[in-house]
Formats: structure tokens, C-alpha cells, sequence
């Protein structure tokens, strides 16, 4: 598969899993749980099918190391899904996803002693303001949303930082992990298709500390409205339907990471895993209608100039445009 079939898997995978995450979460906000326990299980079966061959195709990389691994896989899946649970907006969830730069960036310079140059410095500069203006706005619609008495405003408020601070802390647990796997591959070599599968395999068993509340959305999820599915004429409830498409584009969606990484650069990578996140949030804005003020413009055009500025993609253009003067410079 060549690399324009990778950039439609990626865009058309990972914008449809946004949507019909939202359509879940707009049903029910706490559904987190139940959508990454379904997750999981698709791609660990599939993974399970043909990447160990039913088991019998031993691991490149030690089971210790992706014990450490899943443990911090799991817990960044779970975080990040359970914090729209806590009145976050699925533009704001976005756009302080986007900040992973900055994360990946700070664990760089503490545990690897690595050193940047100064527009990496800038562009990491220019992501953290861009995700700051967005979350102060987006805490004073909080405020505003909280009609009513003076403590319900406070808890509201209290309720929405509480999901900022489980965000900041899957960001930097992703980080974290990107380390480690940087390392893991060093050391064992890529194996990318396989860490996938045990990534999603080894924490199935950690859903059982979240059994009772799958099991409820099971419940809700059975009771939703029933609606025929086109082409095949079954009918299913409809929450269980935006769950099969959520698991499915999901797959879609991590495939096209996949085979980018293998027919692309970094930087490719980068840029249309920074335009797909776009699209996706302009789709939430002008579809779902959610709320987004002039400012939250400001901020999200900030995190994404910052974003292109940290990738060089300029220097890049540059470079494709004038070949001759990049090889004149290359001949001084």
C-alpha cells in the first residue's frame, strides 16, 4: 500500500473515529470506559489472529518490557477518555492533545539531556500559549455555563480541573511511554505491528477494576433507540452502532499511523497527523455546534503554527522549491 492510500486511512479512519466518539459522548460523557474496553479488544484479537499467528509466533521484544509498557499505555488510553467525563469539550480535548510536543519535549530535555535549537524552543513556546488561551476561555464558558447558585458554579469549575489535570497528566504519561518505546526499539529493533498487539492484549485484564461501570453502559447502550442499518437490514441499538463504527475506524485509523511510518518521514507523519487533527476539530465546531469563540480561534491558529514551525516544514518547502541553492550551499 503506498503512502496516498496511508493519508486517506489516516484521514478518513481517524476523523470518523472523532465523530462517532463524540456522537457516544454527547449520549452519555462517562461512556470513556466502555469505548476503550472495545477498543482494546478488537485490536488485541486481530493482533492475536495474524501478527502471533493464534499465539504460536513468539515476541521479538521481552514480556517484562511490555509490562512496563502496557502500564502506562493503559492508563493514557483510560485517562484520556475518561476525562470527558468532566465536562470537557471535545475541541478543547483536541487541542490540549495537541500539546504533546511540549511534553515530549520537557521528558526529552530531563531524562534524555537532550538539547534544542531555538525555533524548537519557540515553537514549544507558541504551543503552550496557543492551549492556554483555549483552556482560559474555555474555563470562563465553565463559569458562565454554571447558572445557578455560587457553590454549583464552584463545583462545576472544580469538576471541569479536575479533567484539565487528568489530561495534563495522560500527556505527559504519553510522553513517558514514547521514551521508553524510542529505547525499547534501540535496543530490539522496530516491531511495531507486535507492540500494538501487546499494548491492547496485556491490560484486558485491568478492565475488570472497571467492570461495573462497562457493564452499566452495556446496559444503556442496549436500551438506546433502535435503528436499521442500511445495505443489510439489521437492526441494532443505535449507541451500540456508533461503539462498532468508533472500533472500527479506530483500527483504520492506527493501520494508517502504521503504514505512514513505514513509507514516509517523521515529518510527513507529523504534518498530516497535525491537518487530520484540524479537519477533525473544524468538523466538531461547524457540525456539533460546539461552542468556540473568536479567541479559541486564536489559540487553536497559535498550537498549529507552533506545531508546522517545530516540524520545519518552511525549511522543507524551501528546500523542495530551490534545489540548486540547498546544493550550493551543501558545495561551500
Amino acid at each position: 500500500m503506498g503512502p496516498v492510500a496511508a493519508v486517506l486511512l489516516v484521514f478518513v479512519g481517524c476523523c470518523s473515529n472523532v465523530v462517532s466518539l463524540e456522537l457516544l459522548v454527547r449520549e452519555f460523557p462517562g461512556c470513556g470506559n466502555i469505548v476503550t474496553f472495545a477498543q482494546f479488544v478488537f485490536i488485541a484479537l486481530e493482533g492475536f489472529i495474524f501478527e502471533t499467528n493464534l499465539g504460536r509466533k513468539k515476541p521479538a521484544i521481552p514480556i517484562s518490557n511490555y509490562v512496563i509498557m502496557v502500564t502506562m499505555f493503559f492508563t493514557v488510553s483510560v485517562i484520556n477518555n475518561y476525562a470527558l467525563n468532566f465536562n470537557i469539550a471535545m475541541p478543547l480535548h483536541m487541542i490540549f492533545r495537541s500539546g504533546s510536543l511540549i511534553a515530549n519535549m520537557i521528558l526529552g530535555i530531563i531524562i534524555l539531556k537532550k538539547r534544542y535549537s531555538a525555533s524548537k524552543y519557540l515553537s514549544i513556546a507558541l504551543i503552550s500559549a496557543g492551549i492556554f488561551i483555549c483552556t482560559i476561555m474555555s474555563a470562563r464558558q465553565v463559569n458562565v455555563a454554571g447558572d445557578g447558585s455560587e457553590e454549583q458554579g464552584f463545583y462545576a469549575f472544580m469538576h471541569w480541573l479536575i479533567g484539565i489535570g487528568m489530561l495534563t497528566f495522560a500527556l505527559l504519561m504519553s510522553a513517558r511511554m514514547g521514551i521508553f518505546q524510542e529505547t525499547l526499539y534501540k535496543q530490539y529493533g522496530k516491531h511495531s505491528k507486535e507492540a500494538l498487539f501487546y499494548n491492547h492484549c496485556l491490560p484486558l485484564p485491568g478492565f475488570l477494576l472497571l467492570s461495573t461501570d462497562i457493564y452499566n453502559h452495556c446496559v444503556h447502550f442496549s436500551h438506546s433507540a433502535p435503528v436499521v442499518i442500511p445495505m443489510i437490514g439489521v437492526t441494532m441499538p443505535i449507541l451500540w452502532l456508533y461503539l462498532l463504527i468508533n472500533v472500527i475506524t479506530q483500527y483504520v485509523c492506527i493501520r494508517g499511523v502504521f503504514i505512514l511510518t513505514t513509507e514516509c518521514t517523521s515529518l510527513t507523519v507529523t504534518l498530516v497527523v497535525t491537518l487530520r487533527k484540524f479537519l477533525s476539530l473544524i468538523f466538531s465546531i461547524l457540525y456539533f455546534q460546539n461552542p468556540f469563540t473568536s479567541w479559541h480561534w486564536v489559540g487553536t491558529a497559535v498550537v498549529f503554527l507552533g506545531t508546522l514551525l517545530y516540524t520545519e516544514v518552511w525549511s522543507s518547502v524551501q528546500a523542495v522549491l530551490r534545489p540548486s541553492d540547498v546544493k550550493a550551499k551543501k558545495a561551500e
